[in-house]
């Protein structure tokens, strides 16, 4: 059938409007301050196949896993056991389907319209635990996956909408946070709902027909602007190596190769020789490499268009099994988003000479969670603060690093209030501010890192952290300088200090200190070039320091 522009761009437009609507949802129903405040999920809608059409904001890390997961859900329930209007499917499966760790809970909702299956809403959120050793379910020790939590293989949590009440009751009494955990499911599911509701107006509205010749053009047109994108970068093969600093226990650094060839018709990261899968959980499946692969496709092709799978059609992969970066069943994968951030910070290092104009110096380079439990103060519950942080990020051609800003692997995400922190959390925060470290000088200056300070108020608490980043700086670009580190450091009542990167269950007592340190961005250009006033605003704004600025930039010698 013909379809006129006008009514094809209302309907893709109204897709992008429902993912919005069921992102809404899930932060205004979910229990969990990482998934209401930080904002750590994504939500997606996908055509009958598995197309993805659409997908809210949100984290950058589950980008390919939209479509991933519900694609493996259709290899999974297929002609002999098919899906039905009703069904909710469950999965965190690490290694397939866009997965990344167990915490990471994709709900999976396929739609019918008149019989037909004609498309699949789906969300994935970061559940602050899910069972396992640790408490948030995230370990630097541990050495495979059955440590690391509870595994919901693709089943149904709804079943031709019946909730099955015996996962409830599993999930209810294998998770120390049983209430949040079981209301932040439920608000997964309502959001799905939520979509699976407007998807059916709309097609009621516009007609089946309509609806898909639409969902075809929107892909179509990701695919053409995609393309049209990539001829502008230069061909050729480019090569570089990143490195992983440590396995969880002291051993490394661990290679990360890569080459990337582009062609007027695609680009291919190849990753053959990186280094094998390791003991501890510092690994990254190879659905996670691809969501690296696709965010840095996107990057420098269509960084302000909405993700469709027309936007990916021309990045290829190719990576050989059970390596740091595709590992396999039974691999422990937990802290696997600090090898995801170190893979896309690889490919943004080794694109970042031959596309200036379009990505910036690099970044801090670690998500740098910090997972702090006990027994609060006031109200004697169990409580688990689980959060990223934000940090310095590299300069580019036309301006100076942001400062504040969260990683690469998480998009719209934002920081916990400290008002909401003090009152869930048996801490208190005594400090939040840039710090001037130092490192990032160029013409344009990388963003500034920053400390968080928390006072431990419960009578003993632990404390889990991965910050890599903490002997490798941040890169700069064209003469820019390097960066500074991530570490974080206890403070004992006694005045001692303690300085971490990469560590499970510290013991924290009452009036200790937790300094968190991200770090300063890349710099860009020479700093020779550095105008004096923008020097001079950093000195009075105290991002830099006098000395700082006397020993990096010349044009402060003459004064």
């Amino acid at each position: 059938m013909g379809l006129n522009k006008f009514t094809s761009d209302i309907i893709q437009d109204s897709l992008i409007s429902i993912g919005e609507a069921m992102f809404e949802t899930i932060q205004r129903t979910s229990m969990s301050p990482i998934i209401y405040e930080a904002l750590d999920y994504a939500v997606g809608i996908t055509d009958g196949e598995g197309r993805l059409l659409a997908q809210g904001n949100g984290v950058i890390t589950f980008l390919a896993a939209m479509s991933l997961v519900v694609e493996e859900t259709l290899e999974r329930f297929g002609e002999d056991n098919p899906l039905k209007e009703g069904d909710v499917i469950m999965a965190n499966t690490p290694y397939v389907g866009g997965g990344t760790h167990l915490s990471d809970i994709a709900l999976i909702t396929p739609i019918f319209y008149k019989g037909e299956r004609v498309a699949f809403t789906v969300n994935k959120a970061h559940w602050t635990d899910i069972g396992g050793t640790n408490p948030g379910s995230v370990s630097t020790v541990s050495t495979e996956i059955y440590q690391e939590g509870m595994h919901f293989p693709f089943i149904k949590i709804k079943e031709e909408g019946k909730i099955n009440e015996a996962i409830v009751k599993m999930i209810e009494a294998n998770v120390r946070l049983p209430k949040s955990t079981l209301g932040d499911l439920f608000s997964g599911v309502a959001a799905n709902e939520v979509g699976a509701e407007r998807i059916i107006k709309l097609i009621d509205k516009y007609g089946l027909e309509a609806y898909k010749q639409a969902a075809e053009e929107f892909m179509e047109y990701g695919e053409r602007i995609s393309l049209k994108e990539l001829k502008k970068i230069p061909n050729g093969v480019y090569e570089n190596t990143g490195w992983i600093e440590n396995d969880g226990f002291g051993n490394g650094p661990f290679p990360i190769k890569l080459k990337i060839t582009i062609s007027d018709e695609n680009m291919t990261c190849d990753f053959t020789g990186s280094h094998e899968q390791l003991k501890g959980p510092l690994n990254l499946s190879r659905t996670g490499l691809e969501t690296a692969v696709r965010a840095a496709f996107k990057s420098i092709t269509t960084p302000t268009l909405p993700a469709n799978n027309g936007s990916f059609k021309h990045v290829k992969l190719i990576c050989p099994e059970k390596t740091i970066v595709s590992a396999e069943a039974p691999a422990p994968i937990s802290v696997y988003y600090e090898v995801f951030l170190a893979a896309i910070d690889l490919l943004l290092k080794t694109l970042g000479p031959v596309v200036p104009d379009k990505l910036p110096a690099g970044h801090f380079r670690s998500v740098c969670v910090t997972y702090i439990s006990g027994i609060h103060p006031v109200t004697n519950e169990f409580y688990v603060q689980a959060e990223p942080l934000s940090g310095g990020w590299g300069a580019c051609a036309t301006h100076d690093g942001n400062r504040g800003q969260f990683s690469y692997a998480h998009g719209e995400s934002y920081n916990i209030p400290a008002e909401t922190r003090e009152r869930k959390y048996g801490v208190v925060v005594e400090e939040y501010a840039f710090h001037n470290e130092g490192g990032g000088y160029g013409e344009f200056q990388g963003g500034n890192g920053q400390y968080l300070t928390f006072k431990i108020l419960s009578e003993e608490a632990f404390l889990t952290g991965a910050f890599l980043g903490y002997s490798i700086p941040t890169w700069g670009l064209f003469n820019g300088k390097e960066g500074s580190y991530n570490y974080f450091t206890v403070i004992r009542t006694d005045g001692t200090e303690e300085t971490y990167n990469v560590v499970t269950n510290v013991k924290l007592h009452k009036g200790d200190r937790v300094k968190l340190v991200t770090a300063t961005g890349g710099g860009y250009g020479n700093p020779k070039n550095r105008p004096i006033e923008k020097i001079q605003r950093d000195l009075k704004n105290g991002f830099i320091t006098k000395d700082q600025a006397l020993e990096h930039y010349p044009k402060m010698a003459g004064l």
